[in-house]
């Protein structure tokens, strides 16, 4: 029931877009920023969780950050990435699913970004971590302007 909640949404978010460009631009036609970001940060994460589940190479990448569990950390990642954009998509509890993916984000700079700092200096580093950097940003933005209450 949710699924089907969130896809007419989807589309009729869509439909508005499409209104606009055949009628010409009105604010009250618009999306509101805060479901673009939603739509950017749910999309990136929840392909991100499902290659981390599909894909065998993050396996080889989580067992060389000398981590303990990698397996089961990579599976919990992937899991927890998958439903807290799903949340994120939905528009639901959008502020308690973008805390545990801040964390992820800030784990991914730490463990995987700061390395390319150290050895290969700060340009590389925000070529590296441009994509990191925004989601955190985003996630941010999520996470101090959106209600406690589902919308």
């Amino acid at each position: 029931m949710q699924s089907e909640k969130m896809v007419v949404k989807v589309v009729r978010d869509v439909a508005y877009v499409l209104d606009i460009n055949q009628r010409g631009w009105s604010p009250m036609r618009m999306m509101r920023m805060s479901d673009w970001i939603c739509y950017a940060v749910g999309y990136v994460f929840l392909t991100s969780g499902i290659l981390k589940l599909v894909v065998s190479d993050f396996k080889a990448t989580f067992m060389g950050l000398s981590l303990p569990f990698p397996e089961s950390l990579l599976f919990l990642v992937a899991i927890t990435e998958i439903a807290c954009s799903a949340f994120i998509l939905a528009r639901m509890y959008v502020r308690q699913a973008a805390a545990p993916l801040i964390l992820i984000i800030l784990g991914a700079i730490f463990f995987t970004k700061l390395p390319v700092l150290m050895d290969q200096g700060f340009l590389t580093f925000a070529f590296e971590a441009r994509l990191d950097i925004v989601m955190l940003i985003l996630l941010i933005m999520l996470w101090q302007h959106t209600s406690n209450q589902q919308t």
